[in-house]
């Protein structure tokens, strides 16, 4: 545990920060989850579910909660079930 004031409150912001950064993380993994179900099934809402998708990878890159080639190689993983 820090002593000094200022590291104190950097715990506390870090503590923050990584809870939305799981929370984001849960987010996008959930949503890709739901879009390879939905490609098993062949379901009629694939291409809904693919643009959620994309779009909470690319929210999760733009908080640097992915790395920019991470985010890219998975929505190209993505886009290749889509179009399989």
């Amino acid at each position: 545990m820090p002593n000094i004031k200022s590291a104190k409150k950097r715990v506390k912001i870090i503590e923050t920060k990584t809870l939305q950064n799981k929370a984001t993380k849960k987010a996008y993994k959930e949503a890709v989850k739901e879009f390879e179900a939905a490609v098993r099934d062949n379901s009629s809402n694939k291409t809904e579910l693919y643009n959620k998708a994309v779009s909470l990878v690319d929210k999760a890159w733009s908080k640097g909660v992915l790395a920019k080639n991470t985010a890219a190689r998975k929505k190209a993983g993505l886009a290749k079930l889509l179009n399989k």
